[in-house]
């Protein structure tokens, strides 16, 4: 790398424009670009090339079982929260072949390759990096390693957004794991009004900064990046006291607040389903009509699901009550002795995506209340 090339740590500046220029060296070196658009009313994760494809001047309005999406009154390329989609769509695919079986001529061949791209994922807030980083200890570390999981996850790129518009449904601050952006990332972008500031966050990102005209911050230009973020930070929609987490839910296994709960609760598996973080999955066994091609895939499940309790001889959790404070008590608890932290970032997507509003950071202060409020 030359004198001239932007280096690790450092801060640049380049025009709006000049982001198209990144996207182009993205793709040259090989990245499938995946970034934020606007598809059927939401604001989505999907293949994109341009920036024009960006939602720009685009927004979003969330609350508890409510998302609409409306324009703006500026050209924001990122001025909008975060959407039903997730990263773990690309790192962690809902459905995964993981072998098949054919018979030809009497003799089983068994196929196990699989063709994977590189991602380039553009627009991850802080709350989604601290999953993916979530997901990484989770499938990476210890004894049992996914190895699907590594080969995505080795070759993905990040193109990190700090987040200056928190939603009403945003709880990031409670959790430490945002607004900012503060590490696991390639580029991470601060918007401001005529510019992009990038955060230089490893040698690749700084490569793919070369030719986007970029220049050195100045003092300005960062000062303006820290009140957006403070501002962030200060205007959450939501909070949740996470201080006397797990041990709140643990003391209160019993409490009246899972029978409120659950008369609401659909177990539709919305929340799980749009989480970052849950991981859950079912390996389903499919053959073709002639019998001679048979597929094993691994596809995402929920433990909302009725049957994912099955086990032989009855159901652990036969009743809704029981699956919502698994669910719970998992996420802002037992994940914790587990994994070592809380599997909640505080994205707010399942407070939005919940049909019936349902809002954890409610519930947790109701239990805290007595559990009955």
């Amino acid at each position: 790398m030359t004198e001239s090339t932007p280096t690790v740590g450092r801060h640049v500046i380049i025009p709006k424009d000049g982001l198209q220029a990144v996207f182009d060296s993205l793709m040259s070196a090989g990245y499938v670009i995946v970034g934020p658009t606007v598809d059927q009313e939401a604001i989505v994760y999907e293949t994109i090339e341009n920036i024009a494809e960006l939602p720009v001047g685009w927004t979003d309005d969330q609350g508890p079982g409510q998302y609409r999406i409306r324009q703006r009154d500026d050209g924001k390329f990122f001025g909008y929260v975060v959407g039903p989609s997730t990263w773990k769509k690309y790192l962690y695919p809902p459905e995964l072949t993981l072998f098949t079986c054919r018979q030809l001529d009497g003799e089983l061949q068994f196929e196990t390759r699989q063709e994977v791209s590189k991602f380039a994922l553009v627009g991850v807030r802080g709350c989604e990096l601290a999953a993916i980083g979530i997901q990484d200890r989770i499938l990476l570390e210890g004894l049992y390693q996914d190895p699907h999981y590594r080969n995505r996850r080795e070759q993905a790129f990040i193109l990190a957004v700090n987040c200056t518009e928190p939603g009403e449904t945003c709880f990031c601050t409670s959790m430490k794991s945002g607004p900012r952006c503060d590490s696991g990332f390639d580029l991470a972008l601060t918007e401001l009004p005529d510019s992009f500031l990038l955060e230089v966050g490893s040698e690749l990102g700084a490569e793919m900064l070369l030719k986007s005209s970029w220049k050195h911050a100045g003092a300005f230009d960062l000062n303006q990046a820290t009140k957006l973020l403070d501002q962030a930070e200060n205007h959450m929609g939501r909070s949740m006291e996470t201080s006397d987490l797990p041990e709140l839910l643990y003391t209160n296994l019993d409490s009246k607040r899972w029978d409120i709960v659950s008369q609401r609760c659909l177990s539709c598996t919305n929340c799980t389903i749009v989480c970052p973080t849950c991981f859950c999955t079912d390996v389903l066994d499919t053959s073709d009509l002639t019998g001679q091609q048979t597929e094993r895939k691994r596809v995402w499940d929920s433990c909302f699901s009725s049957d994912f309790s099955y086990v032989h001889g009855g159901n652990t959790r036969p009743n809704i009550r029981s699956r919502y404070r698994q669910w719970l008590t998992h996420k802002l608890a037992s994940w914790s002795d587990q994994f070592g932290e809380l599997g909640c970032t505080g994205c707010g997507r399942c407070i939005t995506w919940c049909p019936v509003g349902i809002d954890l950071t409610e519930e947790i202060s109701a239990i805290r209340e007595g559990g009955l409020v």
